[in-house]
């Protein structure tokens, strides 16, 4: 849903794109949005940007990227603005069981090397000078004495 660094030499030194960066008039500007507009999304809760002490919004690449989504959703695809919200919470629920995903697919993995291990140890301590009996079974039917009639 995101794009790449619309600034010609890229983002701030030290700053990624999560990091809230520009003011609210650069972000209009960057989004081709009006800044009244930016506020709307704001309270609407379609753009989160970070605030300063002061209270002053802060916007990242990824809030700019995500305006531009909106006004794209909006104008492009007729998406009305209580469905754009729904949409970028199912995004980001994605996102987070996406994430859950991988941390679960890491552990795992992590489990069953240690499984591996461990069964690799069992088979280390095996007793080398044992050997091997076959066992047979027998099967015995008990039948009850047949009383007298």
């Amino acid at each position: 849903m995101f794009g790449s660094s619309p600034l010609p030499g890229g983002l701030p030194h030290g700053a990624d794109e999560d990091t809230p960066v520009f003011v609210i008039s650069v972000a209009a500007q960057l989004s081709g949005l009006h800044a009244q507009t930016l506020r709307s999304y704001d309270r609407q809760g379609l753009v989160s940007p970070g605030r300063t002490s002061g209270g002053g919004r802060r916007y990242s690449m990824r809030d700019i990227a995500q305006l531009r989504e909106v006004q794209r959703l909006s104008q492009e695809d007729g998406v009305n603005l209580a469905g754009i919200k729904r949409i970028i919470e199912l995004e980001n629920q994605v996102d987070a069981l996406r994430e859950r995903v991988r941390e679960l697919t890491e552990e795992l993995a992590g489990a069953y090397a240690a499984a591996e291990q461990a069964a690799a140890a069992v088979h280390a301590s095996y007793r080398k000078d044992l050997v091997p009996v076959r066992q047979e079974a027998a099967l015995v039917v008990w039948r009850p004495p047949r009383r007298p009639r």
